[in-house]
């Protein structure tokens, strides 16, 4: 699709800085620009960058001031990082605007789907479904018995969707993902072998929540696991039966969450966090990447890092007072010699 410089202007409320009828069809970072792109500079980094694009509308902060000539034209918004990721959604809801019931595909007699529903070959939708406005479920993807799905939610290819669990609003699940497979429950008997026991609770996932790909979200052994309102969950990412993930809480790939564990509002856990189970995370807690959570955080809003935990910064001078370790021991070395010498003299 064609846009004018001046149309992206209004839809970003911009000011356009030079040829306001120069049209764009396509995205470019700005140092790979070609005619008809559209970039932006965020970075100051990429400035010099501004004066040699070929790209031909860049769009840059208010605030930018000029050192050179520049031959494209400039929309100067309050931020530029923000208004660019809009037209990427935008972008990326016209290149994912599919429609229409593709065969062969399965539909269950007893369930629901809404208007607009966008339904890939070899799909599958279960017993007593009910599937709300505009959804798109890509090809290959299982809905399971009784599963719920609210509206302009996007499940993409391969996804898993087990029986009885609640999807939200405006989701997205990435291919791969898995729902509402079985908590890791098995009860140990006499004879060192180990009894399943049987996970009948359900998953479920509020509104805007984005899931990345070859994720795992346990169904609860009875109750539910519950995904809160704006979450953001990476890719391979292990989310155990019975866990409760607060709010905005955003969680980097290859961490894992034991059972039973209650995660607080707008929490950041980094890259292959392990969290235990059973404990509760306060509100606004932050961990480093690789740390190990082994016990109940009560204090609001912390930073943490290392394994086992400690706080942040504490973290930080333990990591700097490693290098010196050997010379440390070489010292304490030396010191324990000099002392023998003096109590062999006495």
């Amino acid at each position: 699709m064609l846009f004018t410089a001046a149309e992206l202007g209004q839809l970003l409320n911009g000011v356009v800085e030079g040829n306001p009828d120069v049209t764009v069809s396509t995205l470019a970072k700005i140092e790979e620009g070609t005619t008809g792109a559209l970039s932006f500079l965020a970075n100051p980094k990429y400035l010099p960058h501004l004066y040699t694009t070929n790209s031909s509308v860049v769009i840059v902060n208010k605030d930018l001031v000029l050192t050179g000539e520049v031959l494209c034209t400039l929309i100067r918004v309050d931020d530029a990082y923000s208004a660019f990721s809009i037209l990427l959604e935008k972008y990326n809801t016209i290149k994912q605007n599919k429609s229409g019931i593709e065969q062969p595909s399965y539909i269950s007699q007893s369930a629901t789907v809404g208007d607009n529903l966008y339904l890939g070959a070899f799909a599958y939708i279960g017993n007593n479904a009910k599937i709300g406005q505009n959804v798109k479920i890509y090809p290959q993807a299982y809905i399971g018995d009784n599963v719920k799905i609210g509206d302009n939610t996007t499940i993409f290819a391969g996804v898993k969707i087990y029986s009885d669990c609640v999807i939200g609003n405006n989701v997205i699940i990435h291919s791969g993902t898995v729902i509402g497979s079985d908590g890791f429950g098995f009860a140990p008997q006499a004879d060192g072998t180990y009894t399943k026991v049987a996970q009948i609770g359900n998953v479920v996932i509020e509104d805007n929540v984005e899931i990345g790909s070859n994720t795992s979200i346990d169904r609860a052994t009875m109750g539910s696991t519950i995904i809160g309102k704006g979450v953001k969950i990476d890719n391979l990412i292990q989310i155990a039966h019975n866990v409760e993930i607060g709010a905005n809480t955003v969680l980097a790939a290859q961490s894992g969450v034991s059972g039973s564990t209650k995660v607080g509002e707008n929490c950041v856990i980094g890259g292959q966090v392990g969290i235990v189970g059973h404990i509760t995370i306060a509100k606004g807690s932050q961990f480093g990447a690789q740390s190990g959570v082994h016990r109940t955080i009560e204090e609001e809003g912390k930073k943490w890092n290392g394994s086992p935990i400690v706080p942040y910064f504490h973290s930080l001078k333990t990591v700097n007072s490693l290098p010196r370790l050997p010379e440390l021991e070489r010292k304490v070395s030396e010191l324990e010699k000099q002392l023998k010498e003096l109590l062999g003299r006495k």
